[in-house]
């Protein structure tokens, strides 16, 4: 116990026998192992056929996905470089929104060959050092070996092929045109092309269970899970004005905390004449403002609900504040507070709302569609069997949506099936000879063989000979000089990526490449380890 300048006692307690520590390569080969242990794990799910994982959480809830970024958010991870690779496939995701496992069995295979040369006496920073110029001179290829594709808002079949490509391993690929289609046109329906970006803010991806995967539809506008508050309010509302309310239709209550007795009966049929009078006035407001129909955020008792009805003015209520300004962007609507400040240049219009009934079911939505030229929100409806089924076509349909994004920000692509690898491979390995250092000849060497892991699990996944084919691949890309061609996982008969229309967007593969590396330079640079007994 030691005192401070104020004479308050405090313990210094001795923690250091507690802790366990690791240095040096020890250190290293700890943390490249808890590493290697999640990319086995995610290299089965490489490709188009790769295979799927069942994830079981502590609830029971079920999820079965092949996407990188999903299995590793749901796994239950405790070791701290473990940890890393989360975040690494979390980052691709955020930034690109596909390529998310590539890019951890990328790091991986990176970490695996680093671990043999630390056995050898390699420095990790001559490591680290060599693996950023490697990358370097595989980012330049990458771009030599691109091809740019031409696309407009009408014009969107390159779109639709590259789309496919991302949604080809997964669950939804038997309606493979159809969702990509949906992707795309979603995309394209919001896209500023003048300032080359996308707002994912204004696509809604709505599930509900039931139907088929064939019957999801992209809808014009917004899709809302409400109905009108009476059911003897009309279905349909062709060219409505709507008037979005953020008041609710109840009399308007005191501030400040207060006590009202009523003791007669002549004050209660005061107090009951009061409220019949507040709730005629605020119908009356909406309906001499020109509005056709109310959106409002909140509810309102069968009093209000029954005077909408008697004055012809359906309603929605219970609207939340997402859908609300969803609701208020796609009709060009004002947001109301109060029932005094509505007036008709605060309404907006659409072309119809309409109620969507789901099979024998009891189900029914309100779409509010044909917004106008101006409109740039829509509104993906997804069906399926079940809600595992509904999750997977919406990460699905993210990512497709997500590299149609990417090519309106940069249109270069390159090919699939790893042949791009392989070209980057090569191109490294040229470069070893060009190299003083021996040291750096071997990270070079380590670095394309780390390259050479997608084709080999690719072919592996597709269950072909990985040696055989990535050694076939390498020998016809050298005597053809075709840095397209990759593993022909679907056994088209042909390696030719741009042939088979396997295309991959430039910035996704480059940013898979700086990822990965930054991620091993940050693992090969920690050398110390200390950790509690209960957590070692």
């Amino acid at each position: 116990m030691v005192f401070d300048e104020s004479g308050h006692p405090f313990i210094i307690m001795r923690d250091q026998g507690k802790q366990s520590r690791l240095k040096g390569l020890e250190a290293h080969k700890s943390n490249i192992l808890a590493a290697r242990a999640i990319c086995d794990i995610l290299k089965t799910s490489l490709g188009p056929k790769g295979m799927d994982k069942m994830l079981v959480s502590q609830d029971g809830d079920v999820t079965a996905t092949n996407d990188g970024a999903t299995i590793l958010e749901k796994l239950n991870v405790e070791h701290q470089i473990a940890k890393l690779l989360v975040e690494l496939s979390k980052s691709q995701d955020d930034e690109i929104g596909d390529g998310t496992t590539g890019v951890v069995v990328l790091a991986g295979a990176l970490l695996e060959q680093s671990e043999k040369l630390l056995s050898k006496k390699v420095h990790p920073l001559t490591l680290s050092k060599g693996y950023e110029k490697a990358c370097d001179i595989s980012i330049e290829k990458l771009n030599e070996i691109s091809d740019r594709i031409e696309f407009s808002r009408k014009d969107r079949g390159e779109l639709i092929k590259t789309a496919k490509t991302t949604l080809n391993s997964k669950v939804i690929n038997r309606c493979l045109d159809h969702m990509a289609t949906i992707a795309v046109d979603a995309v394209l329906k919001v896209a500023d092309f003048d300032k080359k970006d996308v707002n994912f803010d204004l696509i809604k991806v709505v599930g509900k269970v039931g139907g088929k995967l064939d019957e999801t539809c992209l809808v014009n506008g917004i899709v809302i899970d409400k109905t009108f508050s009476h059911p003897q309010m009309p279905e349909v509302v062709k060219n409505p004005k709507i008037a979005v309310l953020t008041c609710p239709f109840e009399p308007p209550k005191p501030k400040t905390k207060n006590q009202l007795d009523i003791k007669t009966v002549e004050d209660y049929n005061q107090l009951r004449d009061y409220e019949q009078k507040q709730f005629v006035e605020m119908v009356k407001a909406c309906k001499d403002s020109g509005a056709t129909v109310v959106a409002c955020q909140w509810g309102f008792d069968d009093e209000a609900n029954h005077l909408l009805l008697q004055q012809d003015l359906p309603a929605i209520r219970w609207i939340g504040g997402c859908e609300l300004e969803l609701l208020a962007m796609a009709t060009g609507a004002r947001i109301v507070p109060r029932f005094q400040d509505l007036d008709v240049k605060k309404l907006g219009t659409c072309g119809i709302i309409r109620t969507i009934k789901f099979g024998t079911s009891d189900d029914k939505m309100l779409a509010i569609e044909d917004c106008g030229a101006k409109c740039n929100t829509c509104t993906i409806l997804v069906r399926g069997g079940n809600k595992m089924i509904l999750e997977e076509t919406k990460r699905s349909l993210h990512d497709a949506m997500c590299v149609t994004r990417n090519l309106i920000k940069d249109n270069r692509i390159v090919y699939g099936g790893g042949s791009a690898e392989v070209a980057c491979a090569m191109t490294v390995r040229e470069h070893v000879p060009k190299l003083d250092n021996p040291m750096e000849q071997l990270c070079f060497e380590a670095f394309a063989e780390a390259l050479e892991t997608i084709p080999r699990e690719l072919a592996n996944n597709s269950g072909l000979s990985p040696l055989d084919e990535l050694a076939d691949l390498k020998d016809e890309q050298t005597r053809t000089g075709n840095p397209n061609l990759g593993i022909d996982c679907m056994q088209v008969g042909t390696r030719d990526m741009k042939l088979q229309k396997v295309f991959e967007t430039l910035i996704g593969k480059q940013q898979q490449l700086l990822l990965a590396t930054q991620l091993v330079k940050m693992i090969l640079k920690i050398d110390d380890v200390i950790l509690p007994h209960e957590q070692f």
